[in-house]
């Protein structure tokens, strides 16, 4: 989609009204050219250019479909975000509806067929358990390990063993996936444009768990209605002000993206200006009510992992995670 700047100056009355809802104030109207961010911004609705890369064999799932859409400068800017969903290879499941796995607990799990990726030969071997709402790929020491086997939904779990020397790097790519492509919304809570959330934990067999050692950095955060209400301070980029109602007229909404590094997940990339992980309880991240989680929390907060992201769970859409475990 072409960006276009003088777009939201051209609403109607109506529209305006009703974007009242989300506390749409007169300042956005000129709010891109008070942006002072590092980020580009893009306005309105990708073009699909894959509606959906997941197959759901046995059930339902949200549409997980891929989109393009350019800033003000001709960039082309892939949301939710670039993945490697259907090249990498796959977590294990310990839940997961669309193919028909239900565990009941981890004690039902075979972990002896997991396949083990070698990072070390001469290293420890390593079983890690995560759960993602909604998408992880996980890498070590900058080597591919897993993704996650359901890029939107239905809720699943998963893990991954690895083999690896102490001190390694654990670096996770987490994506909250949107039905609305470049708006970070979904039809849902009686709205056609809601913010989902996203959260993610992990815990790991040598006693490294999520928490706030982690480090969390946001590069695509949407849906913005009023870019005023963006700031960046000491590495943080901040949304924490800007609305997370659900409207019926997000179609103009703005994003903000910025440019993954391309060494992001190895081990030698300097992430000494990323801001520490935000954590969250599981009543903010909603998970009481969901078997993927619950049938396997001895391994989650009963290990004393942590659910982490970026400072807003809401609106950050594509957050880039790293841990050195020493």
């Amino acid at each position: 989609m072409t960006f276009n700047p003088l777009k939201i100056t051209t609403l109607s009355s109506i529209s305006l009204l009703a974007m009242v809802s989300v506390n749409l104030s007169a300042a956005s109207l000129n709010g891109l050219s008070q942006y002072k961010g590092s980020g580009s911004i893009t306005q309105g609705l990708a073009k699909t250019i894959e509606p959906n890369i997941f197959d759901c064999k046995s059930g339902r799932s949200r549409m997980a479909g891929i989109g393009e859409i350019s800033d003000s400068k001709g960039k082309v800017w892939t949301v939710p975000a670039s993945n490697h969903f259907t090249t990498a290879p796959k977590a294990i499941d310990l839940y997961e509806q669309c193919a028909g796995i239900t565990h009941s607990s981890i004690a039902d799990v075979n972990q002896a067929d997991v396949p083990l990726v070698v990072v070390d030969p001469d290293g420890e071997e390593i079983t890690g358990y995560f759960f993602a709402d909604n998408y992880f790929e996980l890498y070590i020491n900058g080597k591919m390990i897993a993704v996650d086997t359901v890029p939107f939904t239905p809720f699943n779990s998963s893990l991954v063993k690895f083999k690896v020397s102490r001190p390694y790097t654990i670096a996770i790519k987490v994506i909250d996936w949107e039905e609305n492509l470049g708006l970070g919304t979904e039809k849902n809570r009686g709205k056609a444009y809601h913010p989902g959330d996203g959260g993610f934990i992990a815990s790991f067999s040598d006693g490294t768990v999520t928490n706030a050692d982690w480090q969390a950095q946001t590069f695509y955060t949407s849906p913005i209605y009023d870019l005023i209400c963006l700031t960046e301070s000491k590495g943080k980029r901040m949304s924490n002000t800007c609305s997370t109602l659900g409207t019926d007229e997000g179609q103009d909404a703005f994003a903000v993206h910025w440019q993954t590094p391309n060494n992001w997940m190895t081990k030698e990339f300097d992430s000494s200006l990323w801001p520490q992980a935000t954590l969250y309880t599981e009543d903010e991240i909603g998970v009481k009510n969901k078997k993927a989680y619950m049938n396997f929390i001895d391994k989650f907060s009963g290990a004393g992992a942590s659910f982490i992201w970026s400072t807003n769970v809401v609106l950050d859409n594509e957050v880039l995670l790293r841990y050195t475990v020493k």
